[in-house]
């Protein structure tokens, strides 16, 4: 089972509640009646259908966010003349009358024109002097598609409406999608398949990572890998772009409805589904929502609602409470399939979870869905026997494979988690593709992980394109979706190793030696990176100090923990290479004899509760750097050792956890009581302090008057060396 933590789609942040409001308020101030309003009541027909348009500014300001009946959100474009943003009504219908709500960029020219297949446009209204505002005019005409088509625009900016609102009555073809679009999962047991329009249909996809504001640019580069869908976690006002742009190259949607829990907490919370009935209701509204706006989107494939929600109910939920949690999720999934089939007959829905374990719950308490769906990575294989030993009656989709992740490989030396190698991924995701298609008649394909173009530590684990540049993943998903096997390809690196891997003294050197090649014979450059995620969680990759074009001498960070060193090869065309292995950085060795070491150790405070407590005093003398004193989070505070007599020392070695001091000084004293500082610091920056001074004491402190975390103060070892 994939027990580990899924990180949703993004969602564009929306413009201040209070900035909408003031443009609201004043656009309403200026409205201009152009024409009298008709006489009888219309329809409106525009709101939550699928927005195109000429440009968009960028991602927060799509086509979608005119007609999504929010006056918070809005479309603008690019600064330049002319510009359009059009609707499609989904079917033909009359046309009476169409409301702009203008933010300050206004059109000062500009057409209302009608479509009936988005090519052939008939102007039903025309002005060249118009003022901005809220502007209703009262129009007559009959088409799918209306559009704003502005030709002259106010100041310097481009065009930008809070609403695009048209109204009339209904007619034609009854909102049913005309053209490609209708999806259906035919045949009957242990013998489906997909179909689109009647044309049988596999899915050879892959998870999606971008923001929408680039998937008509990226569009292009999928099809051309023989990509034939894209996965999602989440839809709303915002994946206008990433449907027009999926079907603009003839690659569908599996359109993606994220629920709490997801993966767990960190995914979006802990809802409760047997008592949270406004949570239900809500998310039950939403989905109707989109789907109402997107089901005639030639870029739709099917429906998707939740992720790994069944499996992630453990991080919130134990014993018989569990259960139920578990029972009422997924009754609510199969409430959502129910709205979704009424809504929209021409796409199927399924529901992705993280074990063939929620299968059970699927098939006793979601029966209105069409299929299945699960993530799976290393356990892959075990996909289709789990299907046959469950007896189910319904197909699937494999939602998200690749080579194993980071939670279901064995731990290194260092304790933590084995990375595969470029050639072990490469060699994951045409496993994982063989097994998923060797299940004939019941697994209907794949959206393989990921498409993603992040360049830090879970990055470079799975994305194919990471920086933009192409590795092995890239090239082997290609040849098993479109049979390509020609071009220029990244170089590989054959072996990887560290001169010292459990003992790097910090700020001290190791060397990192790599066997590489170029199938092309390119010219490679080379990068070294660190990532320090086992030791601050933080996932960003960092450049490293090195010399040398292999092997390469590396300088060691400060801080001490499991660090993360990656070797980037690049050949120069758009491809790249990428290994990674651990090291342990740990506090440089000292000559010397330790006099400080299990010497009576006080402090002004201590940690005696929390995950981990007690963190007392003696814990930073006690030879051991797996434990910690910890003080309370507030200055000043300080710890002292009794060396037992008066002792003369040249050398004090602070090990610190991250709570460091950015300000302290260390003192001796001859009686704990009067005390002379004999080093001084203000920028302290934590990892090991190694600080040569000659002294003479009894009782040696450390006295912190700055914290440089918002913590206390936390130290592995207080050291006191003399000759």
């Amino acid at each position: 089972m994939d027990l580990r933590l899924t990180t949703g789609e993004r969602r564009r942040v929306r413009p201040a509640a209070v900035l909408a409001l003031i443009a609201t308020l004043l656009a309403a101030w200026l409205t201009i009646a152009v024409t009298a309003p008709p006489a009888h009541a219309a329809t409106l027909l525009s709101q939550g259908k699928p927005a195109t348009a000429s440009t968009s500014e960028g991602a927060s300001t799509p086509a979608s966010a005119a007609v999504d009946g929010d006056a918070g959100t809005r479309w603008s474009s690019t600064f330049a003349d002319p510009q359009w943003l059009q609707v499609d009504l989904g079917s033909t219908a009359t046309i009476s009358q169409v409301v702009l709500n203008w933010e300050s960029a206004y059109a000062t020219a500009y057409q209302i024109q009608v479509s009936d297949d988005a090519a052939n446009w008939r102007s039903v209204y025309s002005t060249t002097t118009a003022t901005g505002g809220v502007q209703t005019l009262a129009v007559s005409g009959t088409g799918r598609y209306v559009r704003m088509y502005g030709t002259a625009r106010v100041g310097g900016y481009g065009y930008s409406l809070w609403e695009f609102q048209v109204s009339g009555t209904p007619g034609g073809g009854g909102g049913t999608p005309t053209g490609p679009g209708v999806t259906k999962v035919t045949g009957s047991q242990g013998n489906w398949q997909l179909s689109v329009d009647g044309a049988p249909f596999q899915v050879k996809g892959l998870t999606w990572g971008p923001p929408v504001s680039e998937a008509a640019a990226r569009m292009p580069d999928l099809h051309a890998m023989g990509v034939n869908t894209v996965r999602t976690w989440g839809t709303d006002g915002s994946s206008q772009p990433l449907f027009d742009a999926a079907a603009a190259n003839g690659i569908k949607v599996v359109a993606g409805f994220w629920l709490q829990p997801g993966g767990g907490p960190g995914s979006g919370g802990c809802v409760n589904y047997v008592t949270d009935t406004n949570y239900r209701s809500t998310m039950l509204s939403e989905i109707q929502r989109w789907v109402t706006a997107y089901k005639g989107n030639q870029g739709v494939l099917m429906w998707n609602v939740g992720n790994e929600s069944i499996l992630g109910m453990q991080n919130c939920f134990s014993g018989t409470e569990l259960e139920q949690q578990r029972v009422a999720y997924t009754q609510f999934v199969n409430q959502a399939a129910q709205a979704i089939h009424a809504i929209d007959a021409n796409h199927p829905v399924t529901s992705t979870d993280a074990w063939t374990g929620a299968w059970p719950y699927l098939k006793a308490y979601a029966p209105n869905l069409d299929l299945y769906a699960v993530n799976s990575y290393k356990s892959v294989c075990q996909v289709k026997q789990d299907w046959i030993n469950g007896g189910y009656t319904k197909p699937y989709i494999v939602t998200e494979a690749g080579p194993a992740g980071e939670w279901e490989t064995a731990n290194d030396a260092n304790g933590v988690p084995s990375e595969p190698t470029d050639i072990q991924k490469r060699d994951g995701y045409t496993a994982a593709w063989n097994c998923i298609v060797g299940h004939t008649g019941v697994a209907l394909g794949a959206t393989l992980f990921h498409y993603g173009t992040e360049n830090d530590f879970g990055g470079v684990w799975f994305n194919l394109v990471p920086g933009n540049e192409k590795r092995l993943s890239y090239y082997a998903v290609r040849k098993l979706y479109s049979g390509q096997t020609s071009g220029n390809t990244p170089p590989v690196i054959n072996s990887m190793s560290l001169s010292r891997t459990t003992d790097v003294p910090a700020g001290g050197t190791f060397t990192v030696s790599a066997n590489t090649t170029d199938p092309d014979g390119d010219a490679i450059s080379y990068d070294v990176r660190f990532s320090s995620k086992y030791v601050d969680n933080n996932g960003a990759l960092t450049g490293a100090t090195f010399t040398g074009n292999g092997p390469f001498t590396v300088t060691a960070p400060q801080k001490l923990g499991v660090w993360k060193v990656y070797l980037f090869a690049c050949d120069g065309h758009g491809n790249v290479g990428i290994e990674t292995r651990s090291f342990r950085v740990v506090a440089p060795p000292v000559s010397g004899t330790n006099v400080a070491l299990r010497a009576p150790a006080t402090a002004s405070s201590y940690q005696a509760v929390g995950d981990g407590a007690p963190f007392p005093p003696s814990l930073a003398n006690d030879g051991n750097t797996a434990t910690r004193w910890a003080s309370d989070w507030s200055d000043p505070q300080w710890l002292q050792v009794d060396l037992g007599r008066s002792v003369t020392f040249n050398h004090v070695q602070l090990v610190w956890e991250a709570a460091f001091g950015k300000a302290y000084q260390i003192q001796v004293s001859d009686d704990g009581t009067n005390w002379r500082s004999v080093y001084s610091t203000t920028t302290g920056d934590g990892g090991a302090d190694d600080i040569n001074v000659t002294a003479t004491g009894r009782y040696v402190r450390m006295y912190a008057t700055q914290r440089g975390t918002a913590w206390g103060y936390a130290l592995y070892e207080f050291g006191v060396y003399q000759p």
